[in-house]
């Protein structure tokens, strides 16, 4: 079984850059697809972006340009960097993994931007 532990958040000001990191345990990573979402409170969560086993990365429309996905199959850590932060980008961050069967959540991290 994979576990996911995403680490990395924090307070910043608007315009700010924080940078997530999901370490990964388990023998599955190098080919599964990860996936980062963020739920605001009574919200539903939603997608922010994803990378393939290949590396190839998409993205929401409101965090092109400033958020970008990668991996390092030789850390078994997946990184969301996010660049020029928002209020609106305030929410908490999950990392989650999904091969053809399976799905697993981390726990999440709180990240908070001011204006």
């Amino acid at each position: 079984q994979v576990q996911l532990v995403e680490s990395g958040g924090g307070l910043v000001q608007a315009g700010g850059s924080l940078r997530l990191s999901c370490a990964v345990s388990g023998s599955t990573f190098s080919t599964s697809a990860f996936g980062w979402y963020r739920r605001y409170p009574g919200k539903q969560r939603e997608w922010v972006g994803t990378i393939t086993t290949e590396s190839t990365t998409t993205y929401t429309g409101s965090v092109k340009g400033r958020f970008t996905i990668s991996r390092d199959n030789a850390k078994n850590t997946v990184t969301l960097q996010m660049n020029n932060l928002q209020p609106e980008d305030t929410a908490v961050y999950y990392c989650s993994s999904f091969t053809a069967t399976r799905q697993y959540w981390g726990q999440g991290t709180q990240v908070t931007v001011s204006s």
